[in-house]
């Protein structure tokens, strides 16, 4: 596991983006939390300036940040600004974590490359914030869609082609 790594996102709500991942080649664990707000130790009820995010742990023999992020375009609206589907606030702005420069860089080109190819009707509004603390969320709300197959999620594949 050493040679795994972490990725850091937010699409909106954390349980949709978790389900759509989990399942994803390459993808190794998946967590739901709070990243880039205020607060030590946030909690789903007092969570400021925090985003919905998840945490993904990869093996980059198999996939890689790029594939990671080409996919979190493809499942959710990133010209929306603090919105996805029925959840308004900045908790579910559309935010990439980069842990250093070269992850920062590889979310510049592929925000570049899915601008550039007019999918959506808007301007990729997604924000490129550096990582904070990662503050795993609740148990109640870890695998929230396995534990409730039939729950709330705005999260779809929208694209079935790749950016990359």
């Amino acid at each position: 596991m050493s040679d795994y790594k972490k990725a850091y996102i937010a699409g909106g709500c954390f349980w949709g983006m978790e389900d759509l991942f989990r399942t994803r080649p390459g993808v190794k664990d998946t967590e739901v939390g709070y990243i880039g707000g205020q607060n030590d130790h946030p909690t789903y009820r007092n969570h400021p300036g925090h985003a919905e995010g998840i945490e993904i742990t990869y093996d980059p023999e198999q996939t890689s940040f790029k594939k990671i992020l080409d996919y979190f375009f493809r499942i959710h609206n990133p010209t929306t600004i603090d919105r996805q589907g029925n959840d308004i606030g900045s908790s579910y702005r559309s935010a990439i974590f980069y842990q250093n420069d070269e992850e920062r860089k590889e979310a510049q080109e592929i925000i570049k490359i899915v601008n550039d190819s007019k999918k959506w009707d808007g301007a990729v509004a997604t924000t490129l914030e550096p990582y904070s603390t990662f503050w795993a969320a609740e148990p109640e709300h870890q695998d929230y869609l396995l534990k409730r197959p039939n729950g709330y999620t705005c999260h779809f594949e929208r694209f079935d082609e790749s950016f990359i």
